[in-house]
């Protein structure tokens, strides 16, 4: 069978990966060590993506070689100019190409979704090891998204383990915590996703976030056995930071302001077409009129940011060939590098170091301060990015504003501002909506994603303003209740200010599946049960009239 001649991961290589220890720190993977699709394919890989042998552009970086690549680009050199040539024959007969596994799971509309999203955590979990591709082997088990996402992501994960603590599922829970932190421990940081056209960025830090909801289920103690990883990931995102001067104020990750403080950004170190969007970004560059340098730079750190694309990346607001994403200094990046120093500083404190323990609060407190001096815009009475380039915030309100509500960073003042402009201009008939702006990008209007939801939702608990946590709550579980009993189905994002429409925009199509909007559905309703019965109940009348 095909199957069976796979370029296959190193055995030895992927016994060595499963014993490493999660405890300690060790030298990285080197990058040659795993199959590298734009690199080892060269311009066979350019070829099959500029002419679009597949729909999306993510197929062909996630197929298997049947043959070692460097084998299978000698063939397509020899083969590529005879008049015969067919390009999709060739690659169809030299990879394995992705698919859906075959799991015979058929929706059943007459559940509720909560029993739904429990029939659906075993087809959304993947089992450890290797394929022979692109994707970087995993010790244990973990959840994907569903869909085209056939791979673990960095912050879906989160959300996605918030629905599997309502589950009761605190060994997966563990999995996924080993996983996340192995990854730190052989290559650095916590890759965007587990493939190798992921590690050159990462994505917005919540592997503290996961640790506390473990502690949660586990102890507290618990946070000790992954301090040397957390302090790992954060040594990640502030490389360089010690060495930052007025004249030389930026690097990598880590911007030094005016008045000395540090502030972080999004990075990629590699200004390159990213691989599995490999056209999108060539055609984007061509179209600017930019350096193709420059913009392959600035769409990578949006990539990194999560929110690919939103108009907050954008110098005009409106379009994404005007990008400049490593300008800005994110106030949602700033907020979680907050937590992660006060964890950190949690974590010194039960290992009985004290010094180390004020080190880390005496950070937190500097950002903090930092924060609410350059991401808070008093004309605006809101928090927004900061262009650290033109030295003002930007134009573009966004629910990245909550985070520092989710911290408690925020005074009082500034946390009803925050709610009163949510109440004014982002409540929809469905949820909240991502911006203000319509761009055709999924980041923005009429969008609205299960994880902002969440961060709003418990940022606006923690300042009291309870009412309108509930009715985004309330709006935000009928919306996706009404599509689930309409389609059978869960989606990645939704269209909350329409309730007749789907969400649009961005480079695919809408995904189903789906990991972090199961997770946060399945939190909220556990959270509040009268959610379910209600919306259960509206849903009967509409069927009945």
């Amino acid at each position: 069978m095909r199957h069976q001649k796979k370029y296959t991961f190193s055995r030895f290589k992927f016994f060595l990966l499963l014993l490493l220890p999660f405890t300690f720190v060790i030298q990285p993977l080197r990058a040659q060590e795993l199959y590298r699709p734009e690199q080892d394919l060269g311009e066979l890989f350019e070829q099959v993506q500029m002419q679009q042998v597949f729909p999306d552009s993510k197929t062909f970086p996630d197929a298997v070689p049947l043959s070692p690549p460097q084998e299978i680009l000698q063939a397509y050199r020899q083969q590529k100019d005879e008049p015969t040539f067919d390009l999709q024959a060739f690659v169809v007969s030299n990879f394995d190409l992705p698919s859906q596994p075959a799991s015979g799971f058929t929706t059943d509309t007459s559940l509720s979704v909560t029993q739904h999203i429990e029939r659906l955590w075993p087809i959304l979990t993947r089992e450890p090891g290797a394929d022979g591709g692109s994707l970087i082997p995993l010790p244990k088990k973990y959840i994907v998204p569903g869909g085209r996402f056939r791979e673990i992501y960095y912050w879906d994960s989160f959300f996605t383990m918030l629905g599997l603590q309502a589950s009761g599922e605190t060994e997966l829970i563990q999995s996924m915590v080993d996983n996340f932190t192995h990854l730190i421990n052989t290559t650095g940081h916590i890759p965007n996703g587990n493939r190798t056209y992921y590690l050159s960025r990462s994505q917005p830090p919540f592997y503290a976030l996961m640790l506390q909801v473990l502690a949660q289920q586990k102890g507290k103690e618990v946070l000790k056995t992954y301090a040397p990883a957390l302090r790992k990931e954060y040594a990640f995102w502030m490389d360089g930071s010690d060495k930052l001067t007025a004249a030389s104020p930026t690097h990598r990750r880590v911007v030094r302001l005016p008045d000395g403080s540090i502030l972080n950004r999004y990075w990629d170190d590699q200004p390159e077409p990213r691989p599995e969007s490999y056209r999108e970004d060539v055609e984007l560059a061509q179209e600017s009129g930019r350096k193709p340098e420059e913009v392959y730079r600035h769409i990578r750190a949006a990539a990194e940011s999560g929110w690919d694309f939103s108009s907050r990346w954008f110098a005009d607001t409106e379009n994404l060939h005007s990008i400049h994403t490593t300008d800005i200094i994110p106030v949602d990046l700033n907020s979680l590098l907050y937590h992660v120093e006060l964890t950190l500083a949690e974590m010194a404190e039960l290992e009985g170091k004290q010094a180390e323990a004020k080190k880390y609060e005496k950070l937190a407190s500097a950002r903090r301060k930092a924060l609410l001096k350059y991401n808070w815009s008093d004309e605006k009475n809101f928090f927004h990015d900061y262009d650290f380039v033109k030295g003002t915030t930007t134009n573009v309100p966004s629910l990245a504003a909550v985070f520092p509500l989710y911290f408690n960073m925020a005074k009082k003042e500034q946390a009803a501002a925050v709610a009163h402009k949510l109440e004014a201009d982002f409540l929809k008939p469905g949820g909240l909506v991502t911006t203000l702006n319509r761009t055709g990008q999924q980041w923005d209007s009429p969008n609205g994603w299960a994880p902002l939801q969440w961060m709003s939702i418990q940022a606006l608990r923690n300042y009291k303003h309870d009412a309108l946590a509930d009715e985004v709550s309330q709006r935000w579980v009928e919306k996706n209740e009404e599509v689930f009993h309409n389609t059978g189905k869960l989606m990645e994002k939704y269209n909350v200010v329409n309730m007749n429409l789907e969400a649009g925009g961005g480079e695919y199509p809408n995904q189903d599946g789906f990991g972090w909007t199961n997770g946060v559905l399945l939190k909220l309703i556990s959270l509040h049960p009268e959610l379910l019965d209600m919306t259960l109940e509206e849903l009967e009348l509409e069927v009945q009239d």
